[in-house]
């Protein structure tokens, strides 16, 4: 073959394989052709490598990972198994709090069902509207309207949402948003009727508020233990305020609510003081009912700071001022009338070591009695004339329950909302 190709060359007139240029050109051919073997197959070898160490990187993450895996349940076995039966349980009780807070609070209004007051009526009975006092004149009876709108009832939830928001979440916050007369007291015929006066339903207006209340704030209701006790003496006839049975319903809502019992009537000693002319008697022009005031003294003692709108600092032994007599300010027995702030101290042996503070208008002042039977100490703070922080006041005297407790026009009375938006800041 060699001398076939090589006779090949000579006869096409070519370079004679023993010329110095030939080979020249024969070893030129050999480099190149050795370098792009060369080239090529270390490319495959790059190629191959960088997917072996990929697939390998891999391997070793997903081996690593399960390792890891393995070491850290066996780790967690381990520590379990080695702590106290105390301990282990402490830390289940930990995570079942984790797991707990973790999910959003159900606002308890969404359980609410409102039953409807049976109120007395002979049928036949109207009344006379006091256009220039906003009042129904029914029996001689005066009954304050209500014109409580949707707006209004979230205004207010928003005003108790603040409240909680700055509290902070290691204080209870509770909402009492209290009826008046109207709803408990007026014969439902009479209302928003051609034969009666337009009136706007408190319990719609108070579930509306409390849903728009963040799950946070515990609403309570009242509403239903006061309207099962509608027929017995729960309002005066002559003034807007409640009595002092009427707070003891509320107060005892509250209590089966957040699972503490209730003092009892019986267990207390009733007091009158007759001859109470309210503050309707004045405004209108129709003769009113003359009403009388009970009030139920506890069967222990207290201590109770008063702080006066003076600033004046009054310490007494009772919750209630028994140099009140008949006439226009008979409800002032409550309490002493309306102050910023007064703290009790209960020396009864029912209460709790809890301390709570009770934001209210003048509704208040016949409710709050009652929580000295719960509370060891119980801080009520009239929103109207205290000058201070709610946040920062709780904070200073470790109060971890506060409860808003109002009635239903204050609630939806733009100069009250700001009043509790001041105490709030």
């Amino acid at each position: 073959m060699a001398y076939g190709y090589n006779n090949r060359y000579r006869s096409a007139g070519g370079y004679r394989p023993s010329s110095r240029n030939y080979v020249k050109r024969r070893r030129n051919y050999k480099r190149i052709r050795n370098r792009a073997i060369i080239i090529t197959s270390g490319l495959i070898v790059c190629v191959i490598a960088v997917a072996l160490i990929v697939g390998a990187v891999k391997l070793v993450t997903h081996i690593a990972s399960s390792f890891n895996g393995s070491i850290n349940t066996a780790s967690v076995v381990e520590e379990t198994a080695t702590k106290s039966p105390s301990a282990a349980s402490s830390d289940k009780k930990t995570e079942s709090k984790t797991k707990s807070a973790a999910k959003p609070k159900v606002n308890k209004a969404a359980e609410f069902k409102y039953v409807t007051p049976k109120i007395a009526d002979d049928g036949t009975s109207t009344g006379e509207y006091d256009s220039n006092n906003g009042l129904y004149i029914y029996k001689k009876m005066a009954f304050e309207l209500f014109y409580g709108s949707d707006a209004k009832a979230k205004e207010y939830a928003e005003v108790v949402n603040s409240a909680k928001k700055s509290l902070g979440g290691d204080i209870n916050v509770y909402s009492m948003i209290i009826p008046n007369h109207t709803e408990m007291g007026l014969p439902a015929r009479l209302k928003n009727t051609d034969k009666g006066v337009n009136t706007n339903s408190q319990s719609d207006y108070t579930q509306k508020s409390y849903l728009a209340m963040d799950g946070s704030v515990e609403p309570v209701n009242v509403y239903n233990n006061i309207a099962n006790h509608c027929d017995e003496y729960v309002y005066f006839d002559s003034d807007h305020h409640w009595t002092g049975l009427g707070a003891y319903y509320a107060y005892e809502a509250f209590a089966k609510q957040t699972k503490q019992t209730p003092i009892k009537l019986s267990e207390m000693k009733e007091n009158t003081i007759k001859g109470f002319t309210g503050s309707f008697t004045s405004m209108t022009k129709y003769p009113l009912n003359v009403d009388t005031v009970h009030f139920w003294s506890m069967p222990f003692d207290v201590e109770n700071k008063i702080t006066e709108k003076s600033g004046r600092e009054v310490d007494a032994e009772t919750m209630y001022y028994w140099g009140e007599g008949p006439g226009e300010n008979s409800y002032g027995v409550f309490l002493f009338g309306d102050n910023p702030k007064e703290v009790i101290k209960s020396k009864a042996k029912t209460a709790s070591d809890q301390k709570i503070a009770i934001i209210h208008e003048s509704y208040g002042n016949a409710l709050v009695p009652y929580f000295a039977a719960n509370y060891k100490e119980i801080h009520s703070i009239d929103f109207r004339y205290f000058d201070g922080n709610l946040a920062s006041y709780c904070k200073e005297h470790n109060i971890k329950n506060v409860l808003f407790a109002n009635g239903v026009m204050s609630s939806a009375t733009e100069d009250m909302l700001q009043s509790m938006r001041s105490l709030i800041g």
